[in-house]
């Protein structure tokens, strides 16, 4: 049973030749995708070129653990490494994790899950991607000319000093994309808002849209305040402003509370969307209706709320008082509630349910375990004392990949197994989506989990040499990360397989609710061919259900 009833029923396009890829039922003319102002051809814009940003961060990421896999730094210099893992932050956060889900998923999926036509300012959408493409090549060019050692987070006074390092390059490539990021948020928030089909009440929407508004939210909220930091850090560096260096009068902390007032909330706006992918995944292949919604719903907006009030705790050897140390603990664990509650009510859900274990669900499966991980380690970082030991070791490292790798790429991909037959018409092998899926799940632990033991026993971070007695674990770290690294090659060659060789997809797959899935796969380029009219809630998934809420 289907969340909505269109009238009449759109009509279904004649199977395409096996063999001949006819994407989205449009040509593949270069013009007419780059002036593209289909919602659905835009998240394939983002999905190719983000997934190349992907690509350059992991190559750094593949030289960070060649080099870690012997004590000494026989590799690279320590300058390099510098810019190594300077530019793998910088690229796979600002980059990949930030705009991945919202700007892929939310671009396909937000107009079709709604019963609209596309988005609000379908014009505006295409430019977001102009200004995230200009920011990337900014970017990129910087770190091809020399890159930047200050680490991804521009700490003052080294990022004002360093002479030898693109700061400002890499600085305004960041500060470009974050108009980007304004302009997508925007487009969201003004289309849940005004273009919601008949009948889809705040209520009636999927927990996707819940999560896509408040990263939304975030977004315009958060996004202000970095690109003013950065403006800021541009200024002092070439006109000689005293505003963050203690030589020119100015307050380093400062830089501190601006960056981390906006890049903890940033961390939600990887995982909040994410966290809709997995109610998504999790409802429809245990067939059930998503246990407790309204709470699932109102903790994602808690958590943008409560996301603006902890960047304290990222500086509790920073010199801050004991007193606001003591209430930044308060609050990171007070903001640990909402997140928790998704968590037993996605396992809520799975109890009892009809559990199907295809490939999507794998994943989700796979981000509710490692996230939590990260979630109770981010707790035990919330505790001041603790927190002492483990500042700047890989405890750190680990506990940050288990979120953000473990947490938001296993929910990306987990949704773009579950979505991409709605994408491109076509499935792709379940047997080598599984492999691909236990691969990431094993490869991943393999690397990170032996850095929380290197971090608590006193392993720093960012060195390119350490002690000889940490190197078997961080041999098992770096052939950790090769099995990742393999994982991850994995789908984009079944992907690429399935758009000519693979099965057939038809309109609903994995018999879904949700307006998507009451259109053809791919959809047509105004996504419905009448107005569909919502007439139950959610996530209804047999007779018993819908009589309940009738």
């Amino acid at each position: 049973m289907t969340t909505a009833t269109v009238e009449p029923r759109p009509q279904m396009r004649e199977p395409r030749p096996r063999g001949r890829i006819d994407y989205l039922n449009v040509d593949f003319g270069a013009r007419s995708w780059l002036l593209t102002t289909d919602h659905k051809r835009i998240a394939i814009l983002y999905l190719v070129s983000i997934t190349l940003m992907f690509i350059v961060g992991g190559l750094f990421a593949v030289l960070i653990r060649l080099e870690l896999a012997t004590p000494p730094g026989d590799l690279v210099s320590a300058d390099t490494y510098n810019r190594l893992f300077t530019m793998h932050g910088v690229v796979m956060l600002f980059f990949f994790l930030i705009p991945v889900i919202p700007s892929v998923l939310g671009n396909f999926l937000v107009p079709l899950m709604i019963g609209a036509k596309d988005l609000a300012f379908p014009r505006l959408n295409l430019a977001s991607w102009y200004v995230y493409m200009t920011g990337a090549l900014v970017a990129l060019w910087a770190m091809l000319a020399g890159g930047v050692d200050t680490g991804w987070t521009f700490y003052t006074p080294f990022s004002t000093r360093s002479s030898h390092s693109y700061v400002i390059g890499t600085a305004v490539g960041v500060l470009i994309l974050g108009f980007s990021s304004i302009l997508t948020a925007l487009n969201f928030v003004v289309t849940i808002h005004r273009m919601r089909a008949p009948g889809l009440t705040w209520f009636r929407l999927p927990l996707f849209i819940w999560s896509t508004y408040a990263t939304s939210l975030i977004i315009l909220l958060g996004t202000p305040v970095i690109t003013v930091t950065l403006l800021l850090l541009a200024a002092e560096r070439l006109l000689g402003i005293g505003i963050f260096d203690p030589r020119l009068g100015g307050d380093p902390i400062l830089f501190q509370h601006l960056f981390w007032f906006y890049s903890h909330p940033a961390v939600y706006i990887m995982v909040l969307p994410a966290m809709g992918v997995v109610s998504e995944l999790v409802t429809t292949f245990s067939r059930k209706t998503i246990f407790g919604y309204h709470f699932v719903a109102f903790a994602s907006i808690a958590i943008a709320v409560l996301g603006f009030l902890v960047w304290g705790h990222h500086m509790f050897v920073s010199g801050q008082s004991v007193y606001a140390s003591l209430i930044f603990s308060f609050l990171s664990y007070l903001v640990a509630v909402p997140s928790a509650i998704k968590v037993f009510n996605w396992t809520a859900t799975l109890h009892k349910g009809s559990v199907a274990f295809q490939t999507p669900l794998l994943y989700a499966f796979g981000f509710i375990a490692l996230f939590t991980i990260g979630g109770l380690t981010g707790l035990v970082l919330a505790a001041t004392a603790v927190d002492v030991h483990v500042h700047d070791t890989y405890f750190v490292v680990a506990h940050f990949h288990y979120i953000m790798v473990g947490g938001t790429v296993m929910a990306y991909m987990g949704g773009l197994h579950y979505w991409w037959p709605k994408m491109t018409g076509r499935m792709y092998p379940e047997g080598w989506a599984k492999l691909g899926a236990l691969i990431i799940f094993v490869g991943f632990n393999l690397t990170f989990f032996p850095q929380f033991v290197l971090g608590y026993q006193g392993m720093p971070r960012r060195y390119h040499e350490y002690a000889p007695e940490f190197q078997v674990l961080n041999v098992m770290s770096s052939a950790g990360a090769t099995i990742l690294g393999a994982g991850y090659a994995l789908p984009m060659f079944y992907f690429l397989w399935s758009l000519r060789s693979g099965k057939e997809a038809g309109p609903n797959p994995w018999g879904a609710t949700g307006l998507e899935w009451a259109t053809s796969s791919p959809p047509p380029p105004h996504n419905f061919e009448t107005t569909p009219t919502v007439t139950l809630p959610p996530y209804i998934y047999s007779r018993k259900e819908a009589d309940v809420v009738g």
